[in-house]
């Protein structure tokens, strides 16, 4: 049931803004500039040097939470925090202004170069997969994207921000290829250990294993927090949407996002397969929360369309199919929205449970993902967002 394969297929946007991943459909297969663009990034001289990028790495962090990015949003943390803005705009204002919008870019501005660093550095310390040649291509991304923000003058003017915009947009699009093309390093570094190049015997020890885990997990978790930051300011520059700050939605209906996922699936597993698995959701059809949706989609989608390919996988083709259950939780006191997902897939044998991969949106805004399956019969799998809105990314 819990194969996290990607695959294309059809997508119904939730929104017109941008998501802090690129959409199932529109991955790339390869990075995404030309090759004779890739040819001048690599042979650019940076003005980028080592003792900078130490420097930057060595400094903190400033993680965020939901409601931070909601406050900032609607502009009520102007003057706070030692900006110079003097004006304050109405509380009661859900679109960017200007002057959140300066606030913003110069928040950015300071905290960008800092989280490339600590990748840029973290991709110089990994073991092995830092000599693949896809990994080197990302460390140059990180690099020329770095270069380009600390080089970028104070943001004093409204066309100082308008040109912000341009270049975040820009490395917004940069780093699109970043999963895939770190995902064909994790490829070169599994045949380059099968040729003996690396481990022993063509294989990993378990140190090693973990190491590479670890690093792939925090990268991953890292990436999401950049594209989020981006995404969000990109979006608060669109034209404004009811109940929207940004990329947050604070009327966000699970129920609707599930029943969207279970559409955009069932394309999917039609395509694939001739026919899919129904779907029966049950509880909370009213629940409203402040989220990203996006977010929410992606994750449901992934379970979803796992649970369905496991079940025609192990009822065969032409069979009756047992429905995929899914339920959200009930109850407005609650500190967590809970989405269940069951299935009779067959489930997942206890010496494969260490390779289920829990993906790391769940855990980006303090929720998380568990799985517990019946070998022979099938999987749940417990989706746990947080409500509260003030659980913090978890950075590494």
């Amino acid at each position: 049931m819990f194969r996290l394969a990607l695959s294309a297929g059809r997508r119904t946007p939730l929104t017109h803004i941008k998501s802090a991943l690129p959409p199932l459909s529109s991955i790339p297969t390869s990075p995404p500039f030309s090759n004779s663009l890739k040819s001048r990034e690599r042979q650019q001289h940076f003005s980028t040097s080592s003792s900078q990028i130490s420097d930057y790495a060595s400094r903190s962090q400033t993680p965020v939470s939901l409601r931070t990015l909601m406050e900032t949003g609607r502009g009520d943390l102007l003057g706070r925090g030692g900006n110079s803005f003097e004006e304050t705009p109405d509380k009661n204002l859900s679109t960017a202004t200007d002057l959140v919008l300066m606030q913003v870019a110069s928040f950015l501005r300071h905290e960008l170069p800092i989280r490339l660093a600590h990748r840029i550095k973290d991709l110089d310390d990994v073991p092995m997969m830092k000599e693949m040649k896809s990994v080197t291509t990302v460390r140059e991304w990180y690099i020329q994207s770095f270069d380009d923000l600390i080089t970028f003058p104070p943001i004093k003017s409204k066309s100082d921000e308008e040109k912000f915009a341009v270049l975040l947009d820009q490395i917004y699009e940069r780093h699109a290829g970043v999963l895939v093309t770190m995902a064909r390093g994790a490829f070169e570094l599994r045949k380059a250990i099968r040729q003996g190049k690396y481990g022993t015997e063509g294989k990993m020890d378990f140190e090693e294993m973990q190491a590479m885990h670890d690093f792939l997990d925090n990268f991953y978790m890292s990436r999401i927090g950049i594209r989020m930051l981006i995404g969000q300011y990109l979006s608060l520059r669109q034209p404004p949407m009811n109940d929207y700050i940004g990329m947050i939605c604070s009327e966000t209906s699970p129920a609707k996002i599930v029943q969207q996922a279970v559409d955009d699936a069932t394309f999917m597993c039609t395509r694939k397969y001739g026919d899919a698995p129904s779907v029966v959701v049950h509880g909370a059809s009213n629940l409203n929360f402040s989220y990203v949706p996006t977010h929410i989609h992606y994750i449901m989608l992934e379970l979803i369309k796992n649970s369905m390919r496991a079940t025609v996988e192990w009822h065969g083709i032409d069979e009756d199919y047992p429905p995929i259950k899914v339920i959200i939780s009930d109850g407005e006191e609650n500190e967590d929205v809970v989405i269940k997902v069951s299935d009779e897939g067959g489930g997942i044998k206890r010496s494969h449970m260490k390779r289920v991969w829990s993906r790391a949106y769940a855990r980006f805004w303090g929720g998380d993902l568990s799985v517990m399956s019946m070998e022979g019969y099938g999987t749940d799998v417990f989706l746990h967002l947080s409500r509260l809105g003030d659980s913090r990314e978890p950075l590494p």
